[in-house]
């Protein structure tokens, strides 16, 4: 089974950062390329582009809970909600 998870293409993980506004503020967010393949992928699907589909779940963060804390680790749950979402079967069995 590590085999699966050993041999992956390390270009997945590779960090990447991004520079983009929240709220009006400049800031960089730095994630492994996969995540923002997903994160991509959720925001195309919402008709907005990443920086946008970001910006916007950034502000809702801040609407629900009063702040934002540990945004990069929330934007990897959010990605991890997504695939579960995508593939309920494949977790429920885990």
């Amino acid at each position: 089974m590590c085999q699966i998870f050993a041999r992956q293409d390390p270009v997945g993980y590779t960090p990447v950062t991004r520079r983009l506004r929240l709220n009006g503020q400049s800031t960089s967010i730095r994630l492994e390329r996969l995540f923002w393949d997903i994160l991509d992928d959720i925001a195309r699907s919402e008709g907005l582009s990443t920086p946008a589909f970001v910006s916007k779940l950034h502000s809702e963060v801040l609407i629900a809970a009063g702040e934002a804390a540990n945004f990069t680790s929330l934007l990897r749950c959010t990605c991890i909600i997504e695939l579960r979402r995508r593939q309920p079967i494949a977790f429920a069995a885990e």
